[in-house]
C-alpha cells in the first residue's frame, strides 16, 4: 500500500493534470458549464425535499438542510465508485502506453469528485444560514471525517476498477447496488428512526452510515461524532485499502492485455 501511494505521489503532476482536464471536460459544451457542480446536488435535494419533506411530511426540522448535509458526501462516494468501476477498462488509449501508471486513473476519479464535493460546501453552508443553522467549532472534526471517507472510497474504487477489467458486468452491477446502498444509508432519514436491534447491524454492514451520521453530527446536530464507530471505521478502511491496493498491484500487469 505504501509503495502504491509513494508511486502515486511521484506522479502527482500527472494526477493534477488529469483532474483539471476532467473538471474542465465534465460540462464542456453546456450552457451553464461549471455551475452544474452546484446545480446537480441542488436539484437532487429539491426532488427529495419535495417528496419526503412536503408530500410525506417528514417531521425532521430544517429537513432540506439535514438531507443536504448527508447528500453531498454520498454523491462524492457514489459517483466515485460508479465512475471508478470503469476507470481502467474505459481508458485503453492510456493503458496501452508504455509504463503508464495505472493507479493514477482510479485516483483521478476520486480526486475529481472530491473537488466537486469541496466546491459544493459553500452551498451547504449558505442553505444552513437560510434556515438559521450556523456552523460551530465542531467543524474542526470535518477534515478527520473527510480523511476517513477518502480512505474508504479509495479502497472501494481500487478494488472494483481492478476486477472490472476482466469482469465487465461489474460496472453495471455496481451502479444498481449504489441505488440500494443509498436507501440503506441515513441520508433521507435519521438513524434513530431505525429500530435499535437493526441499527448496530446497519452500522457494521454499511460504513457509509457511520460517515453520513458523522457529517450530520458536525453540521446539523452541532456535536462531536461518535468516536468509537469512527475510529473503528478508520481501522477497517486502512485494512480495506491495503487489501485493495494488493489486488490492484497483483492484476496491474494484466490491464493492458485485458482491455
Amino acid at each position: 500500500m505504501i509503495r502504491n501511494f509513494r508511486e502515486l505521489y511521484s506522479y502527482r503532476g500527472l494526477l493534477l493534470s488529469l483532474v483539471q482536464r476532467e473538471l474542465k471536460a465534465r460540462y464542456r459544451g453546456s450552457v451553464l458549464g461549471f455551475f452544474w457542480t452546484f446545480l446537480n446536488p441542488t436539484l437532487h435535494m429539491l426532488v427529495y425535499a419535495l417528496l419526503f419533506g412536503v408530500f410525506m411530511k417528514n417531521q425532521i426540522p430544517h429537513y432540506a438542510y439535514f438531507m443536504f448535509v448527508g447528500l453531498l458526501p454520498w454523491i462524492w462516494f457514489s459517483t466515485s465508485v460508479s465512475a471508478g468501476a470503469s476507470a481502467i477498462s474505459d481508458r485503453r488509449d492510456l493503458m496501452t502506453k508504455v509504463r503508464f501508471p495505472a493507479q493514477v486513473l482510479p485516483a483521478t476519479v476520486v480526486a475529481t469528485n472530491f473537488c466537486n464535493f469541496i466546491f459544493s460546501l459553500p452551498l451547504m453552508v449558505a442553505l444552513g444560514l437560510i434556515f438559521g443553522v450556523v456552523p460551530t467549532w465542531h467543524v474542526l472534526l470535518f477534515p478527520v471525517v473527510v480523511l476517513i471517507q477518502m480512505c474508504f472510497t479509495f479502497a472501494v474504487v481500487y478494488a472494483v476498477s481492478a476486477f472490472n477489467v476482466t469482469f465487465r458486468d461489474l460496472q453495471h452491477i455496481v451502479m444498481n447496488l449504489m441505488t440500494l446502498w443509498f436507501f440503506m444509508t441515513p441520508v433521507l432519514y435519521k438513524l434513530s428512526t431505525i429500530p435499535e436491534e437493526y441499527r448496530r447491524v446497519l452500522q457494521v454492514l454499511n460504513p457509509m452510515s457511520i460517515l453520513i451520521t458523522s457529517y450530520q453530527a458536525i453540521f446539523y446536530e452541532h456535536r462531536l461524532p461518535d468516536a468509537v464507530p469512527l475510529v473503528s471505521l478508520l481501522g477497517v478502511s486502512i485494512v480495506l485499502l491495503w487489501g485493495a491496493t494488493q489486488i490492484f498491484e497483483s492484476r496491474r500487469e494484466e490491464f493492458a492485455e485485458s482491455i
